[in-house]
């Protein structure tokens, strides 16, 4: 109970430094964010969306900053996150998000999990046969995979399969002449769209996984309790399984979490290299345009993702290992 409650309030107290950052950071930006925010918004959206704009922002008139400091904190809490004042000017800033959102999710959070169980099944048979041919083969040529910046591999899939041979799109998520619905066309398009940026990353992060199971299988067999496993005469599949693999996972698991928790801000130049439009794309859109609420808004919603994805790392290795227990 101790380890939940220390875990649970620095979850608190990190995601409340992260609120501060992220409402004093713009605030300490050369220049005036309220007159560039004012000065690009003039002309372009109605007095009242920018009023409410400037509102989620932080900047309300006859308040002191600690009265916007309070009112920023539960704006950001409830999701009253504005309106976007230069990417879609006066569109409210969580439709723009949530409407980006399942793009991202659907690929990148797809990619990481098949990339995940895929790394850890080669890492599990390489470890497992030491100087195989799978040890031999698979991990060395995936590291170096690994190592290419995935936007580069992604730009050679789009010559190779797009601009060469025309066998795939190469930009956007799906084909929008098609009329969004669960029918096999729509459906086909967005596999089809999703193709190249997903192998792209795929191609780009199993080497990761694959080495560090790898690894970690080779150091878990080393352990007193396999060669006990081995003496009492247990089976291959019992020891690998049941015994190495399970306890070599742990430490992956811990990776694994918090691949999740970055999976919401996305792969930010393989969404931009490919025309995607998930949350990636929209953060560089609004950095590009010095949209300041929606990059605000973007900031936090990276920052919860990533802790929760660390709390759920705690308490999932809390309830596998039970040397987390004891400790706590």
């Amino acid at each position: 109970m101790r380890f939940i409650l220390r875990r649970v309030g620095m979850f608190v107290f990190t995601l409340w430094a992260a609120l501060t950052l992220n409402f004093f950071i713009p605030r300490f930006m050369p220049g005036n964010p309220l007159q560039d925010l004012v000065a690009r918004g003039r002309g372009k959206i109605s007095a009242q969306a920018m009023a409410d704009m400037l509102a989620s922002f932080g900047y309300k008139q006859n308040e002191n900053g600690f009265q916007q400091y309070f009112a920023y904190l539960g704006n950001m809490v409830t999701g009253n996150w504005g309106v976007s004042l230069t990417v879609a000017p006066g569109a409210p800033i969580r439709d723009m998000v949530l409407s980006a959102l399942p793009w991202t999710l659907g690929l990148i959070g797809v990619t990481t999990i098949l990339a995940f169980l895929a790394g850890t099944g080669i890492g599990i048979a390489a470890g497992w046969r030491r100087g195989g041919l799978v040890d031999s083969v698979l991990p060395t040529t995936f590291v170096i995979t690994t190592a290419l910046p995935y936007f580069v591999v992604g730009m050679l899939l789009i010559e190779v399969f797009s601009v060469t041979n025309h066998w795939l799109p190469n930009d956007y998520t799906y084909d929008y002449t098609i009329v969004p619905g669960f029918s096999p066309g729509f459906i086909g398009s967005i596999l089809q769209h999703a193709l190249l940026p997903a192998a792209a990353l795929m191609i780009t992060s199993v080497g990761g996984w694959i080495l560090t199971m790898r690894n970690n299988m080779i150091t878990t067999l080393a352990e007193d309790y396999i060669r006990m496993g081995r003496a009492k005469g247990l089976s291959n599949r019992k020891i690998m399984y049941g015994y190495a693999a399970r306890n070599a996972l742990l430490p992956n698991l811990s990776g694994f979490a918090m691949s999740l928790g970055f999976v919401l801000s996305g792969a930010v130049l393989v969404e931009w290299v490919f025309n995607y439009q998930g949350v990636g794309y929209l953060l560089l859109d609004a950095v590009d345009s010095a949209d300041y609420p929606l990059m605000q808004a973007l900031f936090l919603l990276y920052t919860v993702a990533v802790l929760v994805a660390i709390l759920a790392s705690d308490f999932l290795m809390l309830r596998l290992d039970p040397r987390a227990r004891a400790k706590g």
